[in-house]
């Protein structure tokens, strides 16, 4: 249960949550304001906690709105609530953090929800894994390709993509579900179970390269950008130990605002656009929950 029990005070889940600036404007083109912000995780949390389930959150920060400065945060910041569920984790091989302790917050529930977003969290990015609860990094529970659309492609390329995509995967039993980015793309996720992550990423960089050579005029698994002009990239990388995807549900910071928004086969087809909160949240009442399954029991 949610209440204001003041002007700088939210209670959920038996916390006070302090807040701050809520009529600060987080995304001006719209008016979005902090309070805003606040109000959308709030609603949208039975079917965005369970996409955080678990699984350590990079966020990313705009404390003075979207076309201001922003920063990358890992750690869980000075003045966390005692509250706030933190495990230690070894950074990842390949990150830039490599071998160091990173202490990654989890957002188990609403009240951490209000709190990040009292810290001008805008985004949250989350593994293709989860930890356990000795700190450990458990196997992958999905996939997920990103769609990119290159220089003179959009929207209509990706989608046209996603089906050929969910094709070949399905020869492989894996069932997959598309979300729109909020920002340019399309990730598709697959849950898989009982696959190491570096037998994923491999999986995953080999299925690109596959497609990329049958579709060669349509498909590029290379990120060097000369090459993905008129073409959409299916990014791979993002299955790797140390990668992480924005989460479904969770907003973007982008100029005009936008959702990672799951959506239905049906709407992959020309025409399609992305989505903003308010249409997601009434996406929501009409469709229910078409979010990925928030991962594979391994």
């Amino acid at each position: 249960m949610v209440q204001r029990e003041s002007a700088s005070t939210i209670k959920a889940d038996g916390h006070d949550v302090k807040v701050t600036n809520l009529d600060k404007v987080l995304y001006p083109q719209s008016g979005f304001t902090k309070a805003d912000v606040i109000n959308y995780y709030v609603s949208i949390a039975p079917v965005l906690l369970p996409q955080l389930k678990d699984r350590p959150v990079t966020r990313i920060r705009f404390p003075d709105g979207v076309t201001a400065g922003k920063f990358f945060e890992k750690n869980a910041p000075r003045g966390t609530p005692s509250w706030v569920r933190t495990l230690t984790l070894k950074a990842s091989p390949g990150s830039e953090d490599e071998g160091k302790d990173v202490n990654y917050p989890f957002v188990d529930d609403v009240a951490t929800l209000i709190w990040l977003a009292n810290l001008a969290v805008l985004e949250m990015h989350t593994p293709q894994w989860r930890s356990g609860p000795r700190g450990g990094v458990k196997k992958s529970d999905r996939l997920v390709i990103d769609l990119d659309p290159g220089e003179g492609t959009g929207l209509n390329e990706c989608a046209e993509a996603a089906h050929i995509i969910a094709e070949r995967l399905e020869k492989d039993d894996l069932t997959t579900y598309p979300v729109t980015s909020g920002s340019k793309g399309i990730q598709l996720y697959a849950p898989v179970a009982n696959k190491s992550i570096g037998d994923t990423h491999t999986y995953a960089r080999e299925l690109a390269r596959e497609l990329a050579a049958k579709h060669d005029k349509k498909i590029v698994s290379d990120m060097a950008k000369a090459k993905r002009r008129g073409k959409v990239l299916l990014d791979w990388s993002q299955n790797h130990v140390a990668k992480t995807t924005i989460t479904p549900y969770a907003l973007r910071a982008r100029d005009t605002i936008g959702v990672a928004a799951p959506r239905t086969w049906e709407e992959i087809a020309p025409g399609l656009k992305q989505l903003g909160p308010e249409e997601v949240l009434h996406r929501l009442d009409d469709l229910g929950d078409i979010a990925p399954p928030s991962g594979a029991k391994n």
